[in-house]
C-alpha cells in the first residue's frame, strides 16, 4: 500500500510543495500576510484578488514576494468589476500560479495567464466544462462542491467526483468542499486527486486576520448554519454563496427583490443589477471580516465549519491535518489486511 507521498505526488510536482494541501482563496481573509504565513509552513497559499483596485492587488503580490519564497496562487474572480485590470498585473507581477474562479475564463485569459509563465489551474463543474477548460490550456483543475463557503456551484463533491475525477486523467485535479478533517484526505486520494483544498478550516487560526468576533462565529456555528443564499427568481442569475445564517442573509433576499423591481422598470440592466449583488457582497463580508460585524455582515463559511471547535496555530492545524491523514491511511491498509474490504 502506498503512503501519503506516493498518493499526492502528482499534486507535489505540479505546486512545488511538501504538502498538497491548498488553503482556499477567501476575499479580506487571504492577503498577503496569511498567505506567505500558508505558504511558509508547507502547503500552499493563495492570494484573493476579490474586487481589489488595481494598485492595492500590485501591492499585496509585492508583499507576498516579500514574505515567501515559496510558491503560490493569485485567485481571479472572472465577474469581478476589476478583474480585467487584475490579469494583466497578475501576468506582468509573473504570479507563478493563476487561479480563475466565480466563472468560466475566455480562452484568451487563459492563453494571456500561460504566455506569461504561470500554470493555470480552474474551476470546472462538470465534464464538459472541465474538457473544454483543459482544451483551452487549463494545466490542473479545481472541483469545488456545493458545501463549500463563499460562491459555490449547485453540485456536491461528491457527485463532481462521479462526474469529473473519475473520468479525466489528463491533468491534475484538486478537490474542495466538505472538508474539514485529515481522515478524509486519504480517500480522496485513493480516488485519484491530486490534493486538497481548505478554506474554513483555516480562518480560526492564529495567523489570520479575520476580526475576533468572526472567529468566534465559526467556532460557535453547526454545519446546518452553514446555509446557501436564498434565491429569488431567475432574473438576476445570482451566483449562490454559502455563509452562516444572520440578519444579512435576509437582507439579501431583499436587495434581490429590489433589483428584480429596479430591473423591470428599467432602471438597471442585467450587468448592472449584477454588479450591485457583488458590492453587496463584498462590502458585507469586509464589516464580518475586519470590523467584527457578524449580525449583518456575510459570515462566509462551508460546512465543515461543524468540524471547527478552537483557535489553533496554523502549524498546529496543518499537523493534525497530516497525523489524521497517515493514521485513516493506516487503518485503510489494516482493514485490507483483514479483509474487511
Amino acid at each position: 500500500m502506498k503512503t501519503l507521498n506516493d498518493l499526492w505526488k502528482r499534486g507535489q510536482d505540479f505546486l512545488g510543495v511538501h504538502y498538497p494541501l491548498m488553503c482556499g482563496a477567501m476575499t479580506w481573509i487571504s492577503e498577503s500576510h496569511f498567505v506567505s504565513a500558508v505558504s511558509n509552513s508547507g502547503i500552499f497559499g493563495c492570494l484573493a484578488a476579490g474586487n481589489l483596485e488595481p494598485d492595492i492587488l500590485e501591492s499585496e503580490i509585492e508583499q507576498t514576494y516579500k514574505l515567501t519564497d515559496n510558491p503560490f496562487a493569485i485567485n481571479l474572480i472572472t465577474i469581478a468589476p476589476n478583474f480585467k485590470h487584475q490579469l494583466p498585473i497578475a501576468v506582468e507581477k509573473k504570479v507563478p500560479f493563476i487561479m480563475f474562479g466565480g466563472g468560466i475564463p475566455k480562452a484568451s485569459d487563459i492563453r494571456m495567464a500561460k504566455e506569461g509563465g504561470a500554470k493555470v489551474l480552474c474551476f470546472a463543474s462538470t465534464e464538459s466544462i472541465a474538457l473544454r477548460l483543459i482544451d483551452h490550456g487549463s494545466d490542473a483543475l479545481m472541483l469545488e462542491g456545493s458545501e463549500a463557503g463563499g460562491h459555490i456551484g449547485h453540485v456536491s463533491l461528491a457527485i463532481l467526483l462521479q462526474q469529473v475525477l473519475f473520468k479525466i486523467e489528463s491533468v491534475p485535479i484538486f478537490v474542495a468542499g466538505g472538508i474539514g478533517s485529515g481522515q478524509l484526505i486519504p480517500h480522496l486520494l485513493l480516488m485519484g486527486a491530486a490534493g486538497v483544498q481548505l478554506g474554513t478550516r483555516f480562518v480560526p487560526t492564529e495567523e489570520c486576520n479575520a476580526h475576533p468576533k468572526f472567529k468566534e462565529a465559526f467556532i460557535k456555528a453547526r454545519a446546518r448554519d452553514a446555509i446557501a443564499t436564498p434565491h429569488v427568481g431567475s432574473e438576476l442569475q445570482v451566483v449562490a454563496v454559502r455563509a452562516l445564517r444572520n440578519k444579512g442573509m435576509e437582507q439579501f433576499a431583499e436587495l434581490q427583490l429590489s433589483l428584480i423591481q429596479l430591473r423591470r422598470r428599467g432602471e438597471f440592466t442585467q450587468q448592472e443589477a449584477q454588479l450591485e449583488v457583488e458590492k453587496y457582497w463584498v462590502g458585507s463580508l469586509r464589516r464580518a471580516v475586519l470590523d467584527g460585524e457578524v449580525s449583518r455582515g456575510s459570515l462566509m463559511a462551508g460546512q465543515s465549519v461543524g468540524l471547527v471547535n478552537r483557535i489553533q496555530p496554523l502549524q498546529e492545524v496543518i499537523d493534525e491535518l497530516l497525523e489524521d491523514a497517515r493514521y485513516e491511511l493506516k487503518r485503510i491498509k489494516d482493514r485490507i489486511k483483514k479483509r474487511i474490504i
